[in-house]
Parts: C-alpha cells; structure tokens; sequence
C-alpha cells in the first residue's frame, strides 16, 4: 500500500516542500528511511514505533520504505516525525487517504506520542499558503508563532492521538484560544535617563532617522552603551511585513518559545568581542543565522569594537553594502537577510584616555595607532555618522541632573516625521536615506549654491573619499528632513561633515 504525506523542510530562511511517501511490502519487519535524511531523521525510527505505541496503536509487521522526496535535497531536523507517522496509520488504514490530502503536517514526536515543538514553523506555514494548502496541523507550542500568517487555518495539537482523532472525526482539538498580540512591547530604558551628552543624542535622533550606522569614540564611563541601548526606543516601530521576516530568522535559529513566540519589536543583538566569524555572519555544517542575521529589522551593537578580531570586523563589509548573507557550502547554498543598523563603541586608545582633559594617556604613540589601525578605512566608510563621546565633569552633570531631559518619545516623534517624509519621497516604507544608492544621491540630495561649494572645500582640505562624500549627502538629506527642508542647506551639510570629520581628526593626527 502507498501513502503520500506532506510536510516541509527550511533551507535558510526559506521552506520547500517535501512529500513523504510511505511504501508497505512483504519482507522483514522494520521502517527504511531514504531521501538524503540526516541522523535526527535516521533515528525517528525509534521515536516513531515508540509514539504508535503508547498511542494505543500496534506497530504493523511489514517491511515500510519511506522516501522524502525530492530525493536530492537535504532534509534535516525532527519535524517530520508527525508526517511520518500519520503516513504508517494511513498505510495501516487507521485513518484515510483522504482526510491527509492538501494538509500539512510538521512536529517532533516524543516517545509517549506527544507532539513537540519543532524549529523553522513560520517559513513552512508562509509556504504552506503560498502553495494552496487547506491547512496545517503542527505543535501547540509553535500554534502562536504559525498564526502570525493571516487568513490559514492552523490547527494545533499536543498529542498524536489527537491529530488521529481529528483526521478521523474532524473535531479540532479543544485548547484555550490563544490570540496574537502583536502590539509593542514597552522599553525600559529611554533617552531621558541621560544627563549631557546632547550632540551624542542628536546624532543618535539623526541616526534613527535616516537608518544610518553610527561609530562612539570616548573614553570609559562616557555612556556610549547606554546611548545605544537607548536607541531601539526612537526607532519606528516594526511592519507586518519585518515582524514576519524578522521572526521568520528566529524561528530558523531555534531561538522562539512558548512565551516569546514571535518577534514584535525591533532586535538589539550586543555581542562579546570574543564572537567568531561563523557566530556573527552564519555558518556552521548545518547553517544557521549569525548576529547579523538576528539583528535584521534592528540594532547590532559592538562594544569595544577594535577588540573584534579582525576577520570578524572585516566580514561586515557584506552585510553593509547588500544588507543580506550568503554561505556556500558543497551541496548547497543559503541565503540570510541582514539589514540592520550598526552602532560601535570604542575607545580612543588602549587605555581608553587619550586625550583625556584630568586621566593622562599610558599608550605609546605605537600602541595608540596600532590600536586604531585596526579599523580598517573600508569599514570606516561603511559607517556614515562617527561620533565623538567626551567624557562627564560630574560638577555639570549635577548642574543638569534637575533639570527635565528630552524624552524617547519626543526623539521618536520627530523621527516618525522624517521616516513619513522618506516615505512619500520613496513610495516604500522600506527605504531609508542611508540606502539610497549613487544615481538617487544625484536625484534626491539636491543642494543649494553655499552648500555645495561648502561641501567641495570640506572634501579638499580632508581628503574624503568618494564614498565618505556619498554618506555626508546622505546624512544631511536626512537633517534636512528633520527639518522638513525639500532643499539641502548649508548648515545641513555643516552638521553632516561635523558627523565625519572625527574620521580626519582620530585616524591621521
């Protein structure tokens, strides 16, 4: 007897069907699995007989192939386990042909038969519409993070005797109704908690605006972290469409659960320096997201940045310019979205005091560059907004302390304005000003007679390079907008150059 199963497996980020056919023959009782499967398929043997069996169903005493069509794709994970089993049943006629077709199955059995949680749920359902299906029927801990996909029936169970039961009778299985709520989470932190710092926070408001990248130069204490912890705050709150995507990544990491089934506000990922480069970009022998990946739709924060080995600091070139990820291996190759803004802190040197008004420096002049070189001028250009935090006099910051400091959510009302602006401008909500590319800067950036002769003078006596000019015009498009200004103005570019010159000012004394 033959049965057909379907079920899906996640390269990347992306689903793809599978179609699980069940063969019964004569022969030596026992299940035979083909179809390139990896261990965790290979050993859902067990799984399988154990799970029919403290169901309350006997196993069947005849020789089963089950093959994982298409043969020639790499199939991986737990998450066929359901699908393979209702094949056996079918097989069994414990249930019918015909209560399987054009619905999907995925979960992980456990040996009493309870369906578990499984990883890449969301993509499978995404694709699951996409190719027409009636319904999907998965684990009750992924029914949260599945339901995100609106107008499809998704049908979450806890135990194979349930999926059985409403194969057979068409009862859906009574659970408390559990509704999304994708409305956003409130942050603790907010702008109003620092005291100084008001060139920092406007870069930051600047920053948030436009989707620029942003590079922290001060000495210890100054508040760089706390300032980019700070930043999620201001930023636009996410769309449907970057919750899904977002999630879509999470859910592939295996990094969802039952109380935080999807992603409803904008990532913050701070990784150690220690980080390797398969951790930040991806990899591994079975690929899986790396920090620039979780940190899509969001922030990725490198604290002490030059400490970052340099292959690591060196491999963010592609993220930045094609705002995704792409790991080859022999047999295949996967594709991870990674657009994200990315804020680094670092010191001034070694020690972190040079140029300190009161701590002198213990760097040498070697040491002090050495330390700097790290940061290569491709990556330098790739950030457009380098900031440079000074350190506190805690006199003046007791002089402030009384007074009411600018809060997150005024910052964010402002920087709404300008995302609208961008929008309109664009047609996409998608787009910012730091994305905008070469033929667009010439389109949009358009300046006025002073600013444009102020801009060339600037790249003369600095040496900017033709990329560092592009980022210039695209912060101060972005300045204008926070200004409503149509036209670029002198003092736009001003603050734009102010935002870079720290580049000359740092790396060439």
């Amino acid at each position: 007897m033959f049965v057909k199963v379907s079920s899906f497996t996640v390269l990347g980020i992306e689903a793809f069907p599978v179609d699980i056919e069940v063969d019964f023959s004569r022969g030596l009782p026992g299940i035979t699995i083909v179809g390139l499967p990896d261990s965790s398929i290979k050993e859902s043997r067990e799984r399988i007989r154990s799970a029919l069996k403290n169901s309350g169903f006997s196993f069947p005493q005849k020789k089963i192939t089950i093959n994982l069509a298409p043969a020639d794709l790499k199939k991986e994970g737990s998450g066929f386990d359901l699908a393979m089993a209702l094949g056996i049943l079918a097989g069994m006629e414990i249930i019918s042909k015909e209560a399987l077709a054009n619905k999907a199955f995925l979960g992980e059995l456990s040996l009493d038969g309870t369906v578990k949680s499984t990883r890449g749920i969301l993509p499978s359902v995404l694709k699951a519409k996409e190719l027409g299906f009636c319904e999907i029927v998965l684990p009750l801990d992924n029914y949260l993070e599945a339901s995100l996909v609106r107008d499809f029936k998704v049908v979450g169970v806890t135990h194979l005797r349930e999926v059985v039961d409403y194969l057979r009778e068409g009862t859906v299985p009574l659970h408390p109704k559990k509704e999304v709520d994708l409305e956003v989470l409130r942050l603790e932190e907010d702008f109003s908690e620092i005291f100084g710092q008001e060139m920092a926070k406007r870069a930051l408001e600047v920053a948030a605006a436009g989707g620029h990248n942003v590079l922290m130069i001060g000495p210890p204490g100054a508040g760089k972290t706390m300032l980019a912890q700070r930043l999620p705050t201001i930023l636009p709150p996410l769309t449907y469409q970057e919750a899904l995507e977002t999630t879509k990544i999470y859910s592939v990491a295996g990094l969802l659960t039952p109380e935080k089934p999807f992603i409803n506000h904008r990532p913050f990922r701070n990784p150690h320096f220690g980080i390797s480069e398969a951790g930040m970009i991806g990899g591994g022998t079975h690929p899986k997201p790396g920090e620039v990946s979780l940190a899509h739709n969001g922030v990725l924060f490198l604290d002490e940045f030059p400490e970052f080995r340099k292959d690591v600091i060196e491999a963010l070139r592609q993220p930045l310019e094609d705002g995704q990820v792409t790991i080859t291996r022999a047999n295949f190759t996967v594709t991870y979205p990674s657009k994200f803004m990315l804020v680094c802190a670092m010191n001034p040197c070694k020690c972190g005091y040079y140029g300190h008004p009161t701590k002198p420096c213990q760097c040498t002049f070697q040491e002090v560059k050495k330390y700097r070189n790290k940061i290569s001028g491709p990556i330098l250009d790739r950030i457009d907004i380098h900031l440079q935090v000074p350190s506190v006099d805690y006199k003046a910051l007791l002089k402030t302390s009384d007074k009411p400091q600018i809060s997150s959510a005024e910052i964010k009302e402002r920087v709404l304005a300008a995302r609208k602006i961008q929008e309109r401008r664009y047609g996409t909500q998608l787009k910012t000003n730091a994305k905008l590319k070469s033929k667009e800067i010439k389109k949009y950036c358009i300046l006025e007679p002073k600013a444009q002769e102020f801009l060339e003078k600037a790249a003369e006596k600095f040496s900017f390079s033709a990329r560092a000019i592009h980022k210039i015009l695209k912060v101060a498009r972005t300045i204008a907008d926070l200004e409503q200004s149509e036209i670029i103005l002198k003092h736009h570019i001003t603050e734009a150059i102010q935002y870079r010159s720290l580049e000359k000012n740092l790396w060439q004394e």
